[in-house]
């Protein structure tokens, strides 16, 4: 499905430089921040895209490797950058395993809304805590559904409205489905539709977040959406969430106090 939908002419129309996401109000806090959160080790990127965002967070010296499902996309990001630069594994970002440990895995703009069932969402929580050291962070960023905008008895909301582009989301709240469509009008007056099918996470998935004994993911403390342990609060925005692996405990070690 999703192959389909990031195809070759998706892959040409998905960069909008200097607007859009790709606005450096936009794009910059979250560079900044993400290599913050990197603080010196490397970070690994699923579905990397074109690398909106892994392009400038290698330039800040942040060590990045991606994975990415669509051969498109990773052909667009190889006119910026090569595969020394950041390498991508082609695969599902839910199972894939990328060579190496991270101190940071992340996952933006919505992007786990792709993983269609709880099922995929879950493992791909699993497949982060596989990649990060002890002490490492996932992160992600996820739209709230505006399902309190929907008058009794409609499914849809328009999310954008203006002269060159409508957007609407159609909801199905009893699976947590959303399609997204988008039209896109020329100076011709003819509009292009594509669409797009997310599963949107809501905080009662929280209980099912990986904490099984044979996982990596540690139970913790609940923190909105994503379990955490430590507690950990993160000053950004409201759709951005932060999971953390507690640091393994330090071996004992001879007439020095425990670290």
């Amino acid at each position: 499905m999703h192959e389909q939908i990031w195809d070759a002419d998706a892959a040409q129309r998905y960069d909008t430089p200097g607007t859009g996401m790709f606005a450096p109000e936009v794009l910059g806090p979250a560079v900044d921040r993400l290599a913050e959160l990197a603080d010196g080790g490397a970070a690994l990127e699923f579905a990397v895209g074109t690398g909106r965002v892994a392009v400038p967070l290698a330039a800040r010296g942040v060590p990045v490797t991606g994975i990415e499902l669509s051969v498109p996309m990773v052909e667009r990001l190889r006119a910026k950058a090569d595969e020394a630069t950041i390498p991508v594994i082609v695969g599902d970002m839910a199972t894939t395993v990328a060579p190496g440990e991270f101190s940071l895995v992340y996952l933006v703009y919505n992007t786990i809304s792709n993983l269609l069932t709880q099922a995929e969402q879950v493992e791909c929580f699993r497949n982060a805590a596989r990649h990060l050291t002890p002490g490492g962070r996932f992160v992600i960023e996820l739209w709230v559904p505006e399902l309190r905008k929907l008058p009794p008895g409609q499914t849809a909301t328009v999310w954008q409205s203006d002269s060159q582009y409508i957007g609407l989301d159609t909801y199905d709240v009893l699976h947590q489905r959303v399609v997204s469509h988008h039209f896109f009008f020329d100076e011709t007056q003819q509009a292009r539709l594509s669409r797009s099918p997310h599963r949107y996470i809501w905080p009662a998935d929280s209980t099912s977040w990986p904490s099984s004994p044979d996982s990596s993911w540690r139970p913790g403390t609940r923190t909105g959406p994503v379990a955490s342990s430590p507690p950990i609060r993160v000053p950004t925005s409201p759709s951005t969430a932060l999971a953390r692996l507690p640091p393994e405990p330090a071996p004992p070690r001879r007439n020095l106090p425990p670290a």
